[in-house]
């Protein structure tokens, strides 16, 4: 897994008087990961850190379920603030600091205004507040009186943006703040910080299994009076990943969409890939792709045809993405190893035309929306190979933008994979007769039904050096699982070798027919199929896989299996219920397959009597050789 620097940054201004709120939300400005580490950090433990100059604070709450643990913040003070006696009027001054970036930034922008030609020493602090205040489109006086929030797409916002800009540009920083643990809620504060305007940047990075990711926030600003409320107003979106397990679905619920599942070889795999669409408000465009990675067990099927994504609303309204609107890379050549990857360049159109709830400020209401992406891929012939534990996994990671003042893709951040597991099994069959002697050249055909009607068609096991035979799901002949479709033309009736063995690779979980056709010479065949039931227990916990789990008994728990046999000898059935031995690693049932040693049909009279006849025989004979040369010299005398 590559090391990824997910450079995201909350911008939150914060003017800590006595005046009233006014929020300006998501300015996301690029930190360098040299930058971060070369800075010494204050730690936020407990979630709190006090810096001990004076009575204000910020108080900064994360998103549900997007905890702020490992996040970083750069704290700046912008301007210095006076408050009157009575609270009702605010005076500010530039922090040295920082006074030219902001003076550079208002000369830029007046300039672009009016076509003067300002320079940044021109600008004073008057000339700088009011400047500010012009871009304040829910202005009101009075420290109680309720502001509206600036829009996410507002001339404030941009404003914010160029003025951190131009700070990184003027090589300055502030104060790298690291969370190291949260309050109880959620949720962090800045103490101890004097009245003045405040930006706060959310610095954040992956560490190196990317197990730490975070979205940009754009522009927060407020008042503290004392004490400012502020929420991150950072999102991504989330992925889970899941396989539909074809048995058991009533068990299993949710139509059999978990995270464990067994398959015959030659057998279609459903994957199915949900995820949420973000707040994307302060985005030009919003790019969203998904990272797959399979086992080379699994043949992804790259065909537009087999696959489906679609955006749900929580009022039930579904739209399918065109073919157009997306695009399939398999094995993309960027060094990532992934099997393929899904690509929407502009999520954020599609989903601002089809689910428009937009307000006065352009703002859309992504609240509840959700995107599913339904693919498939077959388990080929090396699954044979490793059959058991630890299973196929197959991964899953979403790309998203991550930088808001972007025009174009810009930086983009990562989900944690989320991985699924598929496994198979064998039957290891040894012919012998009831003298445990081995038989060769025994013939055997695998169904799927009690009348031996649906053959598991097999074939030779085409792995180099391997022995046995590996089953043809009839998915893979135009059929569905166990039913239809044609004969493969590489399809065989199963034979013993010199040894006895014939190992059947590639089975599902449930019950086969195992059909003895033609029995090796001198014996005869069992009349009725050998029903054999493979069965592994899992988890009951199937929704909360972990990569890496499926070698352990944390996912495939054991191995059962049972063969049922029924035989006619000496005139009588005989039926037998035996419990097979399993190996759970290898995945494998062993059975036995055994014919009796036929026995010859009786004969009549008793050996003395066959002394007594042969004697007379060869007596009688005797006698017609004498008669028969007494007759021919009486013949010559005549003649004679």
């Amino acid at each position: 897994m590559k090391n990824k620097y997910l450079k995201t940054i909350v911008m939150i201004g914060l003017i800590a008087t006595t005046m009233g709120t006014t929020i300006v939300e998501n300015v996301k400005i690029p930190v360098y990961a040299a930058e971060m580490e070369a800075i010494q950090t204050n730690q936020i433990i407990n979630g709190v850190i006090d810096f001990g100059k004076g009575s204000a604070s910020i108080n900064i709450n994360g998103n549900q379920g997007q905890s702020l643990l490992g996040k970083k913040f750069e704290v700046f003070q912008l301007f210095n603030a006076e408050n009157s006696k009575d609270g009702e009027s605010i005076n500010y001054t530039f922090n040295s600091q920082f006074a030219n970036a902001i003076q550079t930034v208002v000369a830029n922008g007046l300039n672009k205004k009016n076509g003067t030609q300002l320079r940044p020493a021109d600008v004073t602090e008057y000339i700088a507040i009011d400047y500010i205040q012009s871009l304040n489109l829910n202005r009101v006086e009075g420290v109680d009186t309720p502001q509206k929030q600036e829009g996410r797409y507002s001339a404030f916002r941009y404003f914010v943006e160029d003025v951190r800009t131009q700070i990184k540009k003027e090589n300055k920083s502030g104060e790298i703040l690291t969370v190291q643990s949260t309050k109880p809620d959620n949720s962090i504060s800045i103490t101890g910080l004097v009245y003045g305007y405040y930006v706060v940047d959310e610095l954040s990075k992956a560490d190196a299994n990317g197990e730490q990711w975070f979205a940009s926030s754009l522009c927060m600003v407020n008042t503290a009076n004392p004490d400012a409320q502020v929420n991150i107003k950072s999102d991504y979106p989330k992925i889970t990943k899941k396989i539909q397990e074809d048995d058991q679905k009533d068990a299993i619920k949710n139509d059999g969409w978990n995270d464990i599942g067994d398959y015959e070889i030659g057998q279609t795999v459903p994957y199915k890939f949900e995820s949420t669409i973000p707040n994307m408000n302060g985005y030009d465009t919003y790019y969203y792709a998904w990272h797959d990675k399979m086992d080379q067990a699994l043949t992804f099927h790259a065909d537009k045809a087999k696959m489906e994504i679609v955006i749900k609303s929580q009022d039930g309204k579904t739209y399918k993405l065109k073919d157009t609107e997306y695009i399939l890379t398999e094995k993309p050549q960027d060094g990532s190893g992934d099997t393929f990857k899904v690509e929407v360049a502009d999520i954020k159109k599609i989903v601002d035309r089809e689910f428009n709830k937009m307000n006065s400020n352009q703002e859309n209401d992504y609240t509840g929306l959700t995107v599913t992406l339904q693919c498939e891929a077959t388990l080929n012939d090396l699954a044979a190979l490793d059959t058991g534990r630890p299973g196929f996994e197959n991964d899953v990671r979403l790309e998203f933008s991550n930088d808001a003042d972007s025009n174009g893709k810009g930086e983009t951040g990562f989900t944690p994979w989320d991985t699924v597991v598929c496994f198979t099994f064998e039957v290891d069959g040894l012919k012998t007769n009831n003298h445990d002697k081995v038989l060769q050249d025994a013939k055997f055909r695998l169904y799927s039904d009690k009348e031996c009607k649906n053959e598991v068609y097999v074939k030779k096991n085409p792995n180099q050096g391997q022995e046995g035979y590996v089953v043809i799901n009839r998915d893979s002949v135009g059929g569905v699982d166990h039913t239809g479709g044609t004969a493969p033309a590489d399809g065989v009736e199963m034979v013993s070798d010199a040894k006895g063995i014939f190992k059947i690779y590639g089975l599902d979980q449930g019950i086969y027919y195992l059909k003895e056709t033609d029995a090796p010479a001198g014996y005869r065949p069992l009349l009725d199929p050998i029903v054999i039931n493979v069965k592994p227990i899992y988890t009951t916990d199937r929704n909360n896989y972990v990569k890496g789990d499926g070698v352990t008994e944390k996912t495939l728990k054991t191995l059962e299996g049972t063969a049922h046999v029924k035989s006619f000898y000496n005139g009588a059935f005989k039926e037998e219920e035996i419990k097979l031995h399993t190996d759970i690693n290898k995945g494998n049932l062993d059975i036995k397959v055994i014919n009796e040693v036929g026995k010859k049909l009786p004969i009549t009279g008793s050996s003395a009597t066959l002394v007594i006849v042969c004697a007379g025989a060869a007596l009688m004979g005797g006698a017609m050789l004498t008669n028969r040369k007494k007759s021919k010299k009486e013949e010559k005398h005549e003649e004679a």
